[in-house]
């Protein structure tokens, strides 16, 4: 973009610089990895998106989900946690897989407890 006056208008391809150059080698290498790194299911979402920002978006909003998704699934696993309980003829492996996945799941949607919580919360559900 150049500035004329007060407004913003396209470069032509004969004013692109080195620099400009390279942005817009960088822009397709974003997007061509994008294409490279998604499944075919994810390929057909996306390549009807224009942007590589556009692309970046609806992949996040397909895997993280909204923010309203995202705060239900912290309040679902939330609840988990609180109300984790060892079941009967489990295994320790077993119940400590079980209370690994939900720990990382929140932590994964940025929800953390400190190693002391989750020590105790272990130790109150046998």
């Amino acid at each position: 973009m150049k500035k004329v006056g007060d407004k913003l208008i396209p470069k032509t391809e004969d004013e692109f610089d080195a620099e400009d150059i390279k942005k817009v080698e960088n822009y397709a290498k974003a997007i061509n990895m994008v294409y490279c790194a998604v499944n075919p299911d994810d390929y057909r979402k996306i390549s009807c998106c224009s942007t590589a920002k556009e692309m970046w978006d609806k992949l996040g909003v397909t895997y993280e989900g909204t923010d309203q998704v995202r705060e239900a699934k912290i309040d679902f696993l939330t609840q988990e946690y609180e109300m984790f309980r060892m079941k009967e003829h489990e295994n320790i492996d077993d119940m400590f897989d079980r209370f690994s996945k939900i720990v990382n799941d929140l932590h994964a949607l940025k929800k953390t407890y400190t190693d002391r919580d989750l020590v105790r919360k272990i130790l109150r559900s046998l």
